[in-house]
Order: structure tokens, then C-alpha cells, then sequence
């Protein structure tokens, strides 16, 4: 994903200079055009698509920068859509596997019991399962292994998030980096010019504000993403400590009887 991006940034990139350099001795050679046609390049940059303006915006802000913040954008997301697929797919019917595990219990015992946690995806099925396999050590073992192995789940389930939060920090700061040095390239253009026209300093200021618009877009998007993924978490989280109580008064009562 990372190599397809910046392989389309860099063609994209080349195109634009292309297009530059070959309108250039055009536009040397045509002659100075009439009143009615004074008004198309307006016209042509209010039609500009939206890929083209981000294209140009990117150019505009230093390579450099830029491909930095868009480098966090794309892995950032990458990390953000391997978290959601990956709880979508531990997302489990905890009231549906509660309901077969305790119709195995009656029927065949633990060993059926365990054969329908093994046969069902999820981290409540290997919670389960963890808790089952050691039954015969005493219910008192089998809550310890249920709480210590939910908290094993737990890690699996907010892998990756550190990276994200890192990114999310990061991207606006690669932003405020390129805004500083584009103010000073502006004061040195005051300085080579010694004049302080709005010509000389527009170029430093422009850098400086895309580069921060960029990088507080990347932050923002991400943020949404990281906030997405959170509440799956904790959505996940309390399925599995619900469904745990669950089992160990089911295991209690079979143990009973």
C-alpha cells in the first residue's frame, strides 16, 4: 500500500512538471489572447478537479514534508483497518456460544464443552476454552485462568494502537516543522531582498500553511479511526467479562451436580 501510494504521488508529480514545462514555450509563443478570453484561466481553475488541486497543494508544500505526513496517513490507516477487520472478525454471539456450551455440558460433559469452544472463532471461545482445560484443577483455577487469559486477549486486541497514537501525534508535528521552516525561508527572502512586499514572503508563508493544513488532516482522520477502534474494544471487552461470569456459574453448577 505504502509503495502504490507514493508510486501514484510521484507519477502524478511528474505529469504536473510535464504539463509546466510543455506549456511553457506555448504560452511564449501564443499570441497576447482577446478580451473574451482574458476570463477562461479563471474560468479553468473554478473547474479544477479535486485530485488536480491536491496534486498541485502537495507540489506546493515541499515534497519533502508532505510525503512524510501522506506516509503517515498510509500507514496509519493500514494499522487502522488491520485493527477492524481484525475485531470485526473476534466479534462473537456470546449468548449463542454460552447457550451450546452449556447444552454440551449436558449432554457430554467438558470434553463437548471444549469441542464447541474449538470449533468457534473468537477471543470469549478461547477464554472458554482456556477455562475448561483446566477444570479438573478446581473452579478457583478455572477463574484465575479465565481472568489471566482475558487479559492476554486483551493485549492481542489493542496491539498496533501505540503505532496509531504515534502517528496521530506525529503528523501534526511533521506539520508545525514545515510551517517554522517555511517562515524562515520567508525571512530570508526578506532578507536577500531587504523589502517586506507580500511578493517576497508569499512563497516561506505558503509552504508554511499547507504544510499544517496537511498534517492536522492526516492527525484528525486518524483520531476518528483510533476512536472507532476504542469503542469496539470496549464493546468486545465487556462481552468477554459478561460471558466469563457467565461461565463460572455454569462450571460452579456442573460442578455440583
Amino acid at each position: 500500500m505504502i509503495l502504490a501510494a507514493f508510486s501514484v504521488l510521484a507519477i502524478s508529480a511528474n505529469n504536473i512538471y510535464a504539463q509546466d514545462e510543455a506549456a511553457a514555450p506555448a504560452q511564449e509563443e501564443a499570441v497576447a489572447p482577446a478580451a473574451e478570453e482574458v476570463s477562461a484561466p479563471a474560468a479553468a481553475a473554478d473547474e479544477t478537479p479535486l485530485n488536480q488541486a491536491l496534486k498541485t497543494k502537495f507540489i506546493e508544500g515541499g515534497a519533502g514534508f508532505m510525503s512524510l505526513i501522506i506516509l503517515c496517513l498510509v500507514i496509519g490507516l493500514a494499522l487502522c483497518i488491520e485493527r477492524i477487520l481484525y475485531l470485526t472478525f473476534a466479534k462473537t454471539n456470546t449468548q449463542k456460544l454460552l447457550a451450546n456450551v452449556e447444552a454440551a455440558l449436558a449432554e457430554g460433559g467438558i470434553e463437548k464443552a471444549k469441542e464447541v469452544c474449538r470449533n468457534t472463532r473468537g477471543p470469549v471461545a478461547s477464554i472458554f476454552y482456556q477455562g475448561l482445560l483446566r477444570y479438573d484443577q478446581g473452579v478457583d483455577t478455572v477463574e484465575k485462568t479465565i481472568v489471566s487469559y482475558g487479559s492476554v486477549q486483551m493485549s492481542n486486541m489493542e496491539s498496533g494502537l501505540s503505532w496509531i497514537s504515534l502517528f496521530i501525534a506525529i503528523a501534526p508535528s511533521l506539520g508545525f516543522l514545515g510551517t517554522v521552516i517555511g517562515m524562515i525561508k520567508a525571512f530570508d527572502d526578506i532578507q536577500k531582498a531587504g523589502d517586506i512586499s507580500p511578493n517576497v514572503v508569499a512563497g516561506g508563508m505558503k509552504v508554511a500553511l499547507i504544510t499544517t493544513v496537511g498534517g492536522l488532516i492526516v492527525a484528525m482522520i486518524l483520531q476518528v479511526f483510533y476512536n472507532y477502534i476504542l469503542a469496539k474494544i470496549e464493546s468486545l471487552t465487556i462481552d468477554m467479562e459478561d460471558s466469563s461470569i457467565s461461565l463460572v456459574d455454569m462450571i460452579t453448577k456442573y460442578n455440583k451436580k
